[in-house]
């Protein structure tokens, strides 16, 4: 009898030995599963960003030529400015006005496309005033007009070089952008053409 219980005691032993071990494995393997699972997702979601963030920078590359093209008539009438040219500057406010009416800012972000479509609005009125108005009255505007294209860069980005420049006598300081280091004042022209400074390089 002594046997039997002892057989039937080691088999009791053994069976909980058994089911123990099967538990552990139970849960290296759900941990395994977790872990794998875990990974994936994790893999999976800095794929998804990427693709996001990918998706996003093509975006603002299309949009790019918007901005070029924004920057190149900006420039034009920069550099009439500076050149004391009236009817050139009228010119390139006019033709400001309708490259600002192409722009197309629909893959941005929302965030980005409120803040573009006040840009946008703001510049056109300047760009508007500059093609009908006495040179004086065109650099007012071409002050505030300036400050509405570096917002547009600070969103869009650029894929060329430029220089944010100072001058500190007109109407308090006033800044403008240049694609060149050298200085050539949009606001004083040939009064005090070299009158400013490099602030900061873009790109």
């Amino acid at each position: 009898m002594k046997k039997v219980r002892l057989t039937m005691g080691m088999l009791v032993l053994a069976v909980l030995s058994l089911t123990a071990m099967s538990c552990k494995d139970a849960n290296k393997e759900h941990d395994n599963a977790d872990g794998h699972h875990n990974e994936a997702t994790e893999q999976n979601d800095m794929m998804k960003n990427e693709s996001m963030n990918t998706a996003k920078s093509m975006n603002k590359m299309g949009q790019d030529d918007h901005a070029e093209a924004v920057l190149t008539d900006y420039f034009i009438l920069k550099d009439a400015l500076a050149a004391d040219d009236k009817a050139k500057a009228s010119e390139a406010g006019k033709k400001l006005v309708s490259t600002l009416g192409d722009f197309d800012y629909s893959t941005y972000s929302k965030e980005e496309q409120t803040d573009l479509e006040d840009i946008i609005a703001d510049a056109t009125e300047h760009a508007e005033h500059i093609s009908t108005s006495e040179m004086g009255h065109q650099r007012e505007h071409f002050k505030m007009l300036s400050k509405d294209v570096m917002d547009m860069v600070a969103i869009t980005g650029s894929k060329r070089k430029m220089y944010e420049q100072f001058c500190p006598m007109y109407d308090n300081g006033s800044a403008w952008l240049s694609m060149s280091s050298e200085i050539s004042n949009p606001y004083y022209g040939s009064k005090m053409l070299k009158c400013g400074r490099v602030e900061r390089e873009i790109n």
